[in-house]
């Protein structure tokens, strides 16, 4: 899968006390990315860096493979 989202993203804003919790939601996927930013930041810019982030995700979602003989054996 490549790092950018093809389809749907959904954003879920909470605000949290002077910060606000931003969620970005592939629903391809079904990866799902948090950033907090203060309260009064611009909507278009915490958007913008939790889709960022959500790109930066789903790029290296391939999790590593194992290791050919894990431990060490004395």
């Amino acid at each position: 899968m490549s790092g950018v989202p093809q389809g749907e993203v959904i954003f879920e804003i909470t605000r949290v006390g002077d910060a606000q919790r931003v969620a970005a939601i592939d629903v391809a996927s079904g990866v799902e990315v948090v950033i907090q930013a203060p309260a009064n930041a611009a909507l278009a810019d915490v958007r913008a860096l939790a889709l960022r982030k959500l790109e930066r995700a789903l790029a290296g979602t391939a999790p590593p493979p194992p290791p050919e003989r894990p431990g060490k054996l004395i």
